[in-house]
């Protein structure tokens, strides 16, 4: 979304210079207008712009969204009005995105614009997701319970990423380490010994000189390879980049066995317990439907829901959408019949969501127990094949002076 730099005179006097994210600078200049201040100028941030704003005003980290949010949870319960809620949450950010922010949201409020529609100009700080709940929250007069229902989101959704890192860790480890050990023997180790049993002046074994010639061979084109890679890999990008790209990408990911499924598992709980929390700050149910497909980050599944969302918006059963699908398991689409039929359904999204959750922990599980001691077999077999090839005109040599 476009940035404009406005230079606009406020209501109680002072003249200030602002940045805002909007569409079209006739409908900034038409909300400004509306909360009582007067233009003096207008213009699209240059390109410039857009180059610190990659670097200086980038998304802030969940983590600090969640902390800002417990902040302003205890200050609105203890009575504080919003102004002073924002100004006391402020002194804890002196710099960076989320106090840049802030302090435009400020001024907003004391403006006289809500709370959400200040927000919501932010949105490489504020999702649209926490903007929505926010509005939900003021439209039903309980800004704390939306708030405390968002905390608990951010929770759970930084719980699982947490797994799926501490899952991948370990196996990350291992090869990289193996990938080192491989690199050291091929540019260092083999040089070396290659040079003593040329002195040597003894025939060597087969494996041993196909290992040197192999060696010799990574070594002479490994920068002309990375020279030629290079070209390839920004080649792939800009093509994954355009639409048709990533969706064939993203349906590609989704059919790797095994992985696939994790994927896809850890979108859909995402999707559901999004979904979820949005449906209980009193958001609809098409608008929860709509926001909580962005989550899914896979083009291919948001084109599968959306089918869903557009049978759902003609008056169509939620669970006999997404049983169209084809992407949400067979359970969890019966559990969103009973809750379609008790009038539970947010409860029964929390109960989806949990089910998500424990199935996909149970597959990472599977997935590390069984590629760890692959890993391990597979590069421990490398590493000896090379070790062998190289010791075994070391035996041959001892042998002969022996």
């Amino acid at each position: 979304m476009p940035m404009y730099i406005i230079k606009l005179g406020a209501p109680d006097g002072k003249i200030l210079t602002r940045e805002y994210e909007a569409e079209e600078p006739a409908e900034l200049r038409r909300e400004l207008e509306e909360q009582g201040y007067h233009i003096f100028d207008l213009r699209k941030r240059p390109v410039r712009g857009f180059l610190r704003r990659g670097f200086g005003r980038g998304k802030v980290k969940r983590s600090d969204l969640l902390l800002f949010n417990q902040e302003m949870l205890v200050l609105i319960r203890a009575g504080l009005p919003i102004i002073q809620v924002i100004d006391t949450v402020l002194e804890q950010y002196e710099s960076g995105p989320l106090s840049a922010a802030l302090k435009q949201v400020r001024e907003d409020v004391k403006g006289g614009a809500a709370l959400s529609t200040a927000l919501e100009r932010h949105r490489q700080v504020f999702p649209p997701l926490y903007t929505a709940s926010i509005r939900a929250g003021e439209r039903t007069g309980d800004l704390p319970v939306t708030i405390q229902r968002y905390i608990g989101y951010l929770r759970k959704m930084e719980s699982v990423r947490k797994k799926i890192i501490s899952a991948l860790l370990y196996p990350s480890i291992l090869v990289v380490v193996s990938i080192f050990a491989i690199s050291l023997l091929l540019f260092y180790v083999i040089p070396i010994l290659s040079t003593v049993f040329s002195e040597s002046g003894s025939q060597l074994p087969l494996l041993t000189r196909l290992m040197i010639t192999f060696a010799s061979l990574v070594r002479s084109w490994s920068l002309a390879g990375i020279l030629a890679v290079i070209p390839l890999i920004i080649a792939f990008r800009f093509w994954a980049s355009g639409e048709k790209g990533r969706f064939l990408i993203d349906r590609f990911k989704l059919k790797v066995p095994y992985l696939g499924t994790v994927m896809m598992d850890y979108s859909l709980t995402n999707f559901v317990r999004t979904l979820a929390n949005l449906l209980g700050g009193g958001i609809p149910i098409v608008e929860a439907l709509h926001m909580s497909t962005g989550t899914l980050n896979n083009t291919y599944m948001e084109k599968r829901l959306a089918g869903a969302i557009k049978a759902i918006e003609e008056g169509g059963r939620i669970s006999a959408g997404f049983e169209k699908t084809g992407i949400m398991p067979p359970l969890a689409v019966r559990m969103l019949l009973v809750g379609e039929s008790t009038g539970a359904l947010e409860e029964m999204l929390v109960g989806i969501s949990e089910y998500l959750e424990e199935t996909l922990e149970e597959r990472l599980h599977l997935l590390t127990s069984a590629f760890e001691p692959i890993i391990m077999i597979v590069m421990g077999l490398v590493i000896g094949v090379i070790i062998i090839a190289m010791y075994l005109p070391i035996f041959k040599i001892a042998g002969t002076v022996g």
